[in-house]
């Protein structure tokens, strides 16, 4: 895990590349490669990488970057890791390739000379990476198929630019920083700023599963190599399994995804909850015959002793597998005391990603530089209430569809009135609860459309809203598939995990200099258990609970489902902008807006 920079002046009018703005790219994401820099401008300038290095595999010098194959032809810098490095590895030695370390930033250098960009699909990791082809003269961007790890890139039509970080691109100084109506609009929508948008105009997120090529043509458009509705659609047309099948290949794929993200050379410790997921990887992690793992909780005082207190049985958990287990408590204190520090490491404005700056913190101050989390549960296993909620929501207002000018003289009409005592989605049943991707913007929108020009003005409401295509997109999420859980699994997945989650993840431990993995987001797994979830065995999260040998106690077990919470209401109480009597996150997106603005977040 690591931060890279790359700069690539292809016209013939653009200058060379500056060693100082490259630098200053790179130090602003210090805390995403403490152990390591490096630096390469290739000759005349023509084009830059450099990298910050979080040592997991090989940690001697054999694996700094950027790092160039044995024949100069291809240079690289990398951010992730590829757990099936060690099969590919194996093949190229088996064809009389001698490599010089043992990571895998090497194996990519060797995969892209065999295979070129096509080098993607043989990949089995969370990755980002910005290759130099020095025969073809171009430059070669490339994100994995969930967009686990992060990659923003900036064309202004003469050069481009790409970083890990939003703000480190910002750092280097020569980025359009124009309002991008469709990220200021986004983030108010969803309480992120939705891909592949970011808050500025110049500055765009490489979608997921997407390759991009620029030589001295300029930049091609993104090239898809993963598409989530495709994989689904196809995974609805398998024969139907029956429980025990389901229940072996599920097993199976589990174990086979903890084991190859337990392969480091340091120790990796877990993120515990007393939830179904991340006591299940504990489990799993026990049977690969792993060393004690070292367990991080994260409680809140506000909560201790309440039905919201965790801690508790995750330590239960923990004895129950023998794991080294420590729990860290969270009060009001500490997160105002750390609350400048976690507006600095928040990338782009975020509703989320408190609860994970918080453990990674306890995390990487209890000695561990890799934590395993079970994030990627609820959106595989239909852990959401959406998967609930959202079928009948479709099947009950679909009628309306038909006349959409009663849906929006409804909300007209209801919208003032309802939002003094309830939910302002209410208003928008009629028009946007028949469709599933109307459905899951009621489930999942933040402020409504309606309310956007409230929040940013009618001309940036009305351009950012034009631009995002906000229902089409949601549409073309479950294009082609028609199961509704593996509908709901395509939203969840695609957009709030892909757009909140995952981004979350990746800034919060970041901060600390921590790499998170995370076995239940593994292509390998979504492959062999998305043909599973159409069918009627379709495994739940209890059966996720109940695939480890050594059963996981009945207190977990039977526990109802609730979300991993943090008294953020009470933490924000009287911030500037904060208003208390709003629902929800609202207040607290308010607030970050304006901190945003006002610069707090650059």
């Amino acid at each position: 895990m690591c931060g890279l920079a790359a700069i690539f002046p292809y016209h013939p009018s653009a200058p060379p590349v500056d060693p100082g703005e490259l630098l200053r790219i790179r130090e602003a994401m210090f805390n995403r490669g403490p152990d390591g820099e490096g630096l390469w401008i290739g000759e005349g300038g023509r084009v830059g990488l450099a990298h910050r290095r979080l040592a997991i595999l090989d940690l001697s010098a054999a694996g700094a970057q950027p790092m160039a194959a044995a024949d100069g032809s291809a240079r690289i810098v990398f951010n992730g890791e590829i757990y099936n490095f060690r099969e590919l590895r194996r093949d190229f030695e088996a064809n009389g390739h001698r490599f010089r370390s043992h990571c895998d930033t090497e194996v990519l250098l060797c995969l892209y000379q065999a295979h070129g960009a096509e080098m993607v699909r043989y990949l089995r990791g969370m990755y980002a990476f910005a290759l130099w082809d020095e025969r073809r003269q171009g430059l070669l961007l490339a994100r994995d198929p969930f967009g686990i790890k992060p990659l923003y890139y900036a064309d202004d039509g003469t050069a481009i630019r790409a970083a890990s970080q939003v703000k480190a691109l910002l750092h280097g100084g020569a980025v359009d920083t124009a309002p991008e109506p469709a990220g200021h609009v986004g983030f108010h929508l969803w309480g992120h700023v939705p891909e592949p948008y970011t808050l500025y105009r110049g500055i765009r997120a490489l979608p997921a599963g997407s390759t991009l090529w620029v030589d001295a043509a300029g930049a091609r458009q993104p090239r898809r190599f993963f598409n989530l509705a495709a994989e689904l659609a196809e995974a609805e047309q398998a024969p139907p399994v029956g429980a025990e099948a389901v229940r072996l290949r599920l097993r199976e794929s589990l174990l086979d995804s903890v084991r190859h993200h337990l392969i480091a050379d340091v120790p990796v410790g877990l993120f515990l909850s007393a939830g179904l997921d991340s006591t299940t990887l504990l489990a799993l992690a026990q049977e690969t015959g792993q060393e004690a793992l070292r367990t991080v909780t994260l409680g809140f005082r506000q909560f201790q002793g309440s039905a919201n207190d965790e801690a508790p049985l995750a330590e239960q958990v923990a004895r129950h597998y023998g794991a080294a287990q420590q729990t860290r408590w969270i009060e009001r204190e500490d997160f105002l005391s750390e609350y400048p520090r976690l507006l600095q490491a928040m990338d782009q404005p975020s509703i989320d990603g408190v609860n994970s700056y918080f453990v990674s913190k306890a995390a990487r101050e209890a000695g561990l530089k890799v934590a395993l989390s079970g994030l990627g549960g609820d959106e595989l296993f239909g852990g959401y209430p959406s998967f609930r909620q959202i079928p009948p929501m479709v099947s009950l207002f679909a009628p309306w569809q038909a006349a959409p000018w009663l849906g929006r003289g409804f909300r007209y009409v209801s919208a003032p009135l309802l939002k003094r005592f309830t939910s302002p989605k209410y208003a928008g049943l009629l028009e946007y609860g028949g469709s599933y991707g109307g459905a899951y913007l009621l489930r999942r929108g933040l402020f409504m459309p309606w309310e956007l020009p409230g929040l940013v003005g009618d001309e940036m409401a009305s351009q950012g809203w034009d631009a995002l295509k906000t229902l089409s997109r949601l549409e073309e999420t479950v294009e082609g598939v028609y199961n509704s859980r593996l509908r709901i699994a395509a939203l969840e997945t695609a957009w709030y995990m892909r757009n909140q989650l995952l981004r979350d993840s990746d800034w919060a431990s970041m901060a600390h200099s921590l790499e998170l993995r995370l076995p239940l987001v593994d292509v390998a797994l979504f492959r062999a258990v998305a043909p599973l979830l159409g069918g009627p065995c379709a495994p739940d999260k209890q059966a996720l609970a109940r695939s480890p040998q050594i059963p996981l106690p009945d207190s977990v077990l039977r526990r109802a489902k609730s979300g991993f919470m943090t008294p953020l209401r009470e933490w924000t109480e009287g911030m500037e902008g904060r208003a208390n009597h709003e629902r929800g996150l609202r207040g607290w997106s308010r607030h970050l807006y304006l901190m945003t603005m006002a610069g707090s977040l650059v």
